[in-house]
This record gives C-alpha cells, structure tokens and sequence, in this order.
C-alpha cells in the first residue's frame, strides 16, 4: 500500500479524476513531445460525458496548448475495459504522421495510469493492507493507527501533512469569506458565508452545527470554484474532512500536533479503501466519494476524542456503511448538485458516528474491511449512467 501523500494531494478543483489527473496526464505527454506540430487528445466514458462541466478540456488545453494547437474528441459512449475515464494522447508530426500515442486512465485522486501498468504502481510503503490486520497490530503492540502511519512513512510526513491541514484551513477560511455564483451556468450561488453568519444566532449544539455545515460548504465552493484543496480523498469530497477537523480545532482546542495526528489516521482509512476497492466515482459512484471521506472523518474525530483503536474502527465502518449505493449524478457535470450540499451533510454524519461509537465499546457486527469489500461490489452492480456519466438520478433534472 503507497504512501498517504499519494491521497492527500493538494491542487485545484473541481475534479480530482477530471481536472487533477487530465492536467498531470497532459503535462507529462506535453514534455515528452515538445517538437509535436500538434496534439490530439480523445476522451472516453465518464470522462467525455462530464468532461465540460468538470473543466477538463480547460485543464489539458491549459498546458498542451502552450506547446501546439490541440484538438478533443468526446466519446462519451465508448467505454474502455480498464477503467471509465479513459483518455488517448496523440503527438502528431508536421506531415501528420503520429509521432506517439498513450492511452491512460484517470483512476480517482488526482492519479493516472498508463494502459497496461498496474493500478498501484507506486512503491508500498505499508507492509498491512486490511484495517483488520492493522487494528491486530495495534491491540497486540498497544499503539495507534496514526503510530502505525509514523512507523511506515519517512519522517517527512509529518512536514507534509502540516502542509496538508495549512492548505485545509486556508480553504476553509477562503470558502467562508467568498461570495458570490459559482461558475457553470447553474446559477449556484455561495452558501458558506450566509451558513457561517446565521449559525451565530442559534444555541451551543445548533450553532456547531450550523459551523460545520458552513465549514464543508466553504471547502466544497472553494474546489467547485476551482480553488485550491486537498484531495480527502477526492476533488469532490474534499469539504468533509477539512470541516470536521477545522470545527473540532477551533471550538475543542484541539492542538495542530493531534490535528496532524488525525490526519495521518484518516488517511489510513482512506488509503485502505483506495488499495482495496476504489475512491473514484466514476468507477464506483459517490459512495467512494463522500462515503470514503465521512469514513476518514469519522475516524479523525473519534480519535481526537480518545476513542480506542476498535471505536475508531467503528466509526469509520459506519461512515460508510451509512453512504453504500449511494449514486455519483451530478447536474449538468459540474461539481456543484448534490456535491456540495453532500459534503456538509456527511460531515455532520462523520460527527454522529464519533458519538454513536463513543457510547459503544467498539464490537461490532460488520467490520470497516467487510464494507469496503461491498462498497467495491455496489459499484460494480451500479449501472454507469449513474457512475458520473450525467445520465441518471438527479443529473437528469432540468
């Protein structure tokens, strides 16, 4: 299993799998053929199908243009084997002849494979591969999930997930002073600012909530605005964690040193998903999405708490046990409905499985591995019109 700053990546929205990866698979196809008369990029499946309201035309336009004039094809109904964003690269010659052509895959998180390679062709860094074995090591060693993260990492992690939750705040402070309609033409207008106001006027337990909300809409506005994030563990989810944790900073005093620690737990969680069954909506619907991000906060906020390793667990099994089918149709492609609005909710959700497992000793039926194991399966079962194609659910509202 690679290392958590494969899933914690920080860039610009609104798409980790339609802006993040197409820019990074334009920019090293773009180096690699410099003297290209031009370039042609083809786009398949979800990618083609949402592709304009997730900006990522303008994403690859933005750096293969800078070298030649470029051309995009959209096949939004051709479906390559491997994975649904598929995308080809052309170099072409002054002659038209083709001087070098890629297939690649946009795989969720902002990461990119080449047909043919493995999914994880980034070095392991983790020797276990199942929370189960995890939480074994931790009763028998008596440590924490984040310990187990500080034995497997360099010790550069902990510099760079402090540049992690710099660039989670900073979002969260940017998202709540912004105003305005976001960009699209679904004439969303900013909510953050008016959530973060009205939650003053209500009493202690109201008025947290109500900051979380506005928390999770800032973060998700800032990325549908495209601004700049962290992938937690995508584009489209990256309000939830950054939210849950601002909160608890902020109203708890938690320190940034326990801050960072939970970081490092969530990103356990959510690379145990990602090695195991997938973060991408297109592959496996908003459950990996939002589902895999309410997981990841819910077992930062019960560690912060005191929370022992297996209500920890707990927490996180029920963060996304509680999103499973839950389908990835956003409007019109843009990162706006329901996404946004899906991020303030499973950030509160993240809170109540804190609670609900805090008041548990952390048995369970139906463990965190069990789920993602049927989340893999759900999103396999789940027709693609409803896999971030806008074909299906809410995405067919007019």
């Amino acid at each position: 299993m690679e290392s958590i700053k494969q899933l914690y990546k920080i860039g610009y929205g609104p798409s980790s799998s339609h802006t993040m990866g197409p820019r990074k698979a334009a920019s090293a196809f773009g180096k690699a053929h410099p003297d290209a008369a031009r370039f042609e990029v083809t786009l398949y499946g979800s990618l083609a199908a949402t592709g304009k309201g997730h900006l990522t035309d303008k994403a690859i336009e933005d750096v293969l243009s800078k070298t030649a004039p470029l051309e995009i094809i959209w096949l939004p109904d051709v479906f390559l084997p491997f994975h649904p964003n598929g995308m080809k690269f052309r170099a072409i010659a002054a002659d038209g002849s083709t001087i070098d052509e890629v297939t690649q895959y946009s795989v969720g998180g902002g990461d990119v494979v080449s047909d043919g390679e493995t999914r994880r062709s980034a070095e392991p860094v983790y020797d276990m591969t199942t929370i189960a074995d995890i939480l074994q090591w931790c009763d028998t060693t008596g440590h924490s999930f984040w310990e187990y993260v500080d034995k497997c990492e360099d010790p550069s992690i902990w510099e760079y997930l402090a540049e992690v939750w710099d660039t989670m705040k900073k979002a969260v402070l940017r998202g709540i002073e912004n105003e305005g309609v976001l960009p699209g033409g679904l004439g969303v207008a900013r909510k953050a600012t008016s959530y973060y106001m009205h939650a003053s006027g209500y009493n202690a337990s109201l008025k947290s909530r109500g900051l979380v909300y506005a928390y999770a809409l800032g973060v998700s506005e800032e990325n549908a605005s495209g601004g700049k994030i962290v992938t937690a563990p995508t584009c489209g989810s990256c309000g939830v964690l950054p939210a849950v944790l601002y909160h608890l900073h902020t109203s708890k005093g938690f320190s940034e040193q326990r801050i960072l620690r939970a970081l490092a737990t969530a990103g356990l969680f959510g690379n145990v998903v990602k090695h195991n069954a997938s973060v991408s909506g297109a592959e496996v619907g908003c459950q990996g999405e939002v589902g895999v991000a309410c997981a990841m906060a819910a077992a930062a906020a019960s560690q912060l708490f005191g929370g022992t390793p297996r209500q920890v667990e707990y927490s996180a099994e029920m963060g996304l046990e509680h999103h499973l089918g839950l389908t990835c149709d956003p409007v019109c492609g843009l990162v706006q409905i329901p996404c946004i609005e899906r991020n303030a909710y499973a950030a509160a959700r993240a809170l109540d499985a804190n609670l609900y497992s805090a008041f548990s000793d952390g048995r369970h039926s139906v463990s965190f591995d069990r789920i993602v194991e049927v989340m893999k399966q759900t999103g396999h079962d789940i027709p693609s019109i409803y896999k971030e194609t806008s074909k299906g659910g809410l995405a067919t509202i007019k």
